[in-house]
C-alpha cells in the first residue's frame, strides 16, 4: 500500500486528480454523513492547494513578461 502525499507536497497535477476522485465519491453517493463531511473537507484542502499554486504560477508568468522599459505587467485569464 502506497502512503498519500499530504496536500502541500502534492504538484497540480495530482491535487486536481485527487479532487476529481473526492469529487467523485460524493457523487457517486451511498456514504455515510460524517465520511462525506470528511471527504468534503479533504477536498476543500485540494482546492486551496490548486489555487495557491496556481495564484503562484500567475506571479511567476507575470515577472517573465519583461519589455525592454521593465516589467509588463498583464491580466492574466484563462477562457
Amino acid at each position: 500500500m502506497t502512503e498519500e502525499k499530504r496536500p502541500e507536497e502534492m504538484t497540480f497535477e495530482e491535487s486536481l486528480n485527487k479532487l476529481n476522485e473526492l469529487v467523485n465519491q460524493l457523487e457517486n453517493g451511498g456514504l455515510d454523513l460524517d465520511k462525506n463531511i470528511e471527504i468534503y473537507e479533504q477536498a476543500v484542502v485540494l482546492r486551496d492547494r490548486c489555487r495557491k499554486i496556481l495564484e503562484e504560477s500567475e506571479r511567476k508568468v507575470q515577472k517573465l513578461m519583461e519589455t525592454a522599459d521593465g516589467i509588463k505587467k498583464e491580466d492574466f485569464s484563462v477562457e
